[in-house]
């Protein structure tokens, strides 16, 4: 990561399991999990395996071109970087001397400095493999070293809570301070030319001592929430940079009076699992996550610089910032479930939470990145506390107005959002005779939905409160889910079944079977044809509505406690047991051809890995591509069946304007007439005629010029023209309809304005061009074209089409072709509407 702005600099490879240890030299980045110690390239791939620890190693040090490795059987290997061979392996008894620390004094030669969990430390020479010297301790086990700024001079940490500035040349102690917060968990120094010691603490307390004058200059109180991992002063700079178990990397800079330092950045996540994520406004950048450390925060699709923490929940943020994290009563347990809404976001708050086996919810605002002003419960409750009454689902109207809360006693309570006063409640007494698992408002605010423990699904009017219908599910339920745009409810059931309600005609839909645990979450794509359901099977599983079948399913190490999916439709997130991060799916539909058909009912899904922040191996999955291939090579043909009428692939504007382009040409007419060049460079020859074509020089030069005109070269003929003169005798009209489908507008209106008389043509071809259109009619192909081409035929040629036998018994022939069709469709066309008229009235 880059100190100045937080923000990753490069992203490694994954390895198999969690990095338990971690070390850097100028080169290379050392990462251990279990007993392999790997090197990182680039701070990208491995390069380098390590394997002859036989436990799981605790202690790094890098050390030239070597790298030292100590695993909690006490065993410490000195590696060859580069031969990846073992230089040297020290056993040490764990009764006599556990090694608890490792270090290189600067400027000493091929030795290291080991402590021990028994206090003593021992000075060894790892070339010659000898112990230089041992120190005897002070009497408590060590837990860090750190290389003062003046040579030979080494911070000792101590589980006691003292620090020891010793030299460890002439064995003489400088100086010993005591933090009073338990063991010294890390020492850094200043390097800017101020004598100041910082060290961390296990309860998240930092402590700056003077070294001059041997004091306690100032304490960094809840610097982290949880024990100090880390803390480093940037070389030269009045830089701290710490990190903690609360999952926070945090800058401090010391740049004012008293000796403390001020926060500068930071980046930090959630530092308990999230129970709940959201995705928060349309534009699908924003996931509002509530976690079990009782902070709510907002993650950033796009950038890491625009996450932002709302904060903690607290019942009087004045007083718990008076007393501090560590002894804050006023803490508001975790957020169980939450909605929110950007409609009115910055008037008011826009987000409604209820916390865990707690009554009073809580608003938020995303804008203020804090706690809202208002706490929201019943009146009746307001006095008395009682221990088993808790809310347990809430939502936001669209407009932002009104938020729904549901309660485990079965009341559902309307609040307004901008003032927090009470609007109404649900049911005579109560809305369920159980406790409430789910509410849900529509996109119109004509109705809300509630479901209880009981099994029932209720329907309100949201503005009278009246029960318009109530629908009686066989089994309990566990929680629901609207998608306010197609009026299609999901309800998940304790039974592990999901069903589908239609919300307008209050029917039961679909039904899905599969689980084989509790229904975690569930999501709603953006369009609403999938359902996509997460479980305690460790299984997510996409739901096809239409088709009422199972698309997708993967199987992962742990369960997935939250999905959401992207407003856009690109990104599915899940967050999952036990697991800090918020993980990302990439919906695979939008950039590759994807086969929607049904899983066949013994599918099993094999484990996925969590998505991780490097570029993933292209793995090819064999089942995709087999499914896929026929829908890649499958071509459209240019008619399904010769019943259906079909129309051509051409633009509109080829032959939606061709009686109207007279009107065009006057519009676009140039206002002044074209400038005549001065003089024109050359001249090339044409051969003439309609299309113009340049001479070859073979044509310019054949031999001898005949001096006589042929008259027959200036009436040249199209190929067009040629074209349906041929089909007169051949009755192959294909040809000179492709050569019409690729002219524009203007051509067109010339080709057929030559075929009359006066234009060079004859009524023979004339009466070939309207058999052409008859057998486009015949074939039902290229409908819209042949329309607009007789119209325009009969625009130009109106009055010798009337006056010639020929053409007229041709242009019957055409009109009886033309009315058998039309009611063809029209027959068609009502049939669609009537059934269309019926599915939107009729109640099934």
């Amino acid at each position: 990561m880059g100190v100045k702005k937080l923000g990753i600099v490069a992203v490694s490879n994954a390895l198999l399991q969690d990095i338990t240890c971690l070390a850097a030299d100028r080169m290379l980045v050392f990462a251990s999990y279990g007993s392999l110690l790997h090197a990182f390239a680039r701070n990208k791939e491995v390069v380098h395996i390590y394997e002859g620890h036989k436990a799981d190693i605790h202690l790094l040090q890098p050390f030239g071109d070597h790298v030292i490795s100590v695993d909690v059987d006490n065993v410490l290997i000195v590696w060859d970087v580069q031969s990846e061979e073992e230089y040297l392996q020290m056993n040490f008894d764990k009764a006599v001397f556990a090694v608890s620390a490792i270090m290189h004094p600067s400027t000493y030669l091929n030795k290291i400095l080991l402590g021990s969990e028994q206090g003593s430390l021992q000075l060894w020479n790892i070339k010659s493999n000898k112990l230089l010297h041992s120190f005897p301790g002070w009497g408590s086990g060590v837990t860090t070293l750190e290389q003062a700024p003046a040579v030979d001079v080494v911070a000792i940490g101590l589980v006691s809570g003292y620090i020891i500035v010793h030299n460890i040349k002439f064995d003489e102690t400088l100086m010993k301070f005591q933090q009073d917060w338990g063991p010294v968990t890390t020492i850094s120094f200043r390097t800017d030319g101020h004598p100041v010691m910082a060290a961390g603490s296990p309860i998240g307390h930092i402590a700056l001592w003077d070294l001059e004058e041997k004091k306690l200059i100032s304490q960094m109180r809840n610097a982290h929430t949880t024990a100090i991992a880390g803390l480093s002063f940037v070389h030269g700079e009045p830089l701290l940079i710490t990190n903690g178990a609360d999952n926070a990397i945090r800058v401090w800079i010391f740049d004012g009076p008293g000796g403390g330092g001020r926060l500068l950045r930071c980046r930090m996540g959630h530092s308990a699992p999230p129970t709940r994520i959201r995705y928060h406004g349309q534009n699908g950048q924003q996931i509002l996550s509530a976690g079990q450390d009782g902070t709510l925060q907002s993650f950033s699709t796009v950038h890491e610089r625009f996450n932002k923490s709302l904060g903690h929940g607290s019942i009087n943020k004045k007083k718990s910032k008076k007393k501090g994290l560590q002894y804050d009563t006023m803490a508001l347990p975790p957020i169980m479930a939450f909605a929110s809404e950007v409609a009115r976001q910055s008037d008011w708050d826009g987000i409604i939470a209820c916390h865990q086996g707690y009554i009073t919810c809580t608003t938020w605002n995303f804008q203020k990145t804090s706690m809202g002003a208002h706490k929201l419960k019943p009146k009746a409750f307001r006095k008395n506390k009682p221990l088993d009454v808790y809310a347990t689902a809430v939502d936001i109207s669209t407009c932002g107005n009104f938020a729904v809360i549901g309660l485990s006693t079965g009341h559902v309570d309307v609040y307004n959002m901008q003032s927090g006063i009470h609007r109404g409640h649900y049911g005579k007494e109560k809305a369920h005779e159980g406790a409430i698992r789910g509410v849900a408002v529509d996109g119109l605010n004509q109705l809300t939905i509630t479901a209880g423990s009981d099994g029932l699904i209720k329907f309100w009017k949201f503005k009278t409160t009246e029960l318009v219908h109530s629908t009686n599910l066989a089994s309990s339920l566990s929680g629901i889910l609207l998608h306010r745009d197609s009026g299609i409810l999901g309800i998940a059931s304790d039974d592990f079944s999901i069903s589908v309600l239609d919300v307008e005609t209050r029917k039961i839909v679909r039904k899905f079977s599969g689980h084989h645990g509790k229904i975690n979450d569930m999501a709603f794509s953006p369009d609403g044809r999938w359902l996509i359901s997460a479980s305690m099977d460790c299984t997510i599983k996409t739901w096809d509505l239409p088709s009422g079948c199972l698309i997708d399913c993967f199987l992962l190490d742990s369960a997935a406690v939250s999905i959401t999916m992207s407003p856009t439709g690109d990104f599915l997130a899940s967050s999952h047991v036990d697991d800090l991060g918020i993980y990302l799916w990439s919906n695979r539909s939008l950039y590759s051809l994807v086969s929607l058909r049904p899983l066949p009912t013994d599918y099993e899904p094999s484990v996925i890995m969590l998505p991780g922040t490097c570029p993933a191996q292209d793995v090819d999955s064999t089942e995709n591509e087999e499914t896929s291939d026929d829908m890649i090579e499958y071509d459209s043909p240019e008619q399904l069946r010769e019943q259906l009428v079909t129309l051509s692939l051409l633009p509109e504007s080829r032959w939606k304007n061709l009686l109207n382009l007279d009107l065009i040409k006057k519009k676009n007419k140039p206002r002044e007439p074209p400038k005549v060049p001065k003089a024109a460079p050359f001249f090339i020859p044409t051969v003439p005629g309609l299309i113009p074509r340049y001479t070859t020089a073979d044509q310019e030069n054949n031999g001898e010029q005949s001096k006589v005109v042929n008259l027959g070269i200036l009436a040249q003929k199209s190929d067009f023209y040629i074209q349906l003169e041929e089909a007169l005798r051949t009755n192959e009209y294909t040809s000179p309809l492709n050569l019409l489908k690729g002219m524009g507008p203007s051509n067109i209106e010339t080709e057929l304005r030559g075929l009359a008389p006066e234009g060079g043509g004859s009524v023979e071809v004339m009466q070939s061009f309207l058999r052409l259109i008859g057998m486009m009619l015949n074939t039902k192909c290229d409908f819209e074209l042949a329309q607009a081409y007789l119209a325009l035929f009969l625009k130009l040629h109106l009055k010798i089409t009337s006056s010639e036998p020929a053409l007229l018994e041709e242009i019957s022939k055409l009109s009886s072709q033309l009315e058998e069709t039309w009611v063809h469709l029209q027959t068609l066309f009502n049939q669609s509407l009537c059934v269309l008229n019926y599915m939107k009235s009729a109640l099934l």
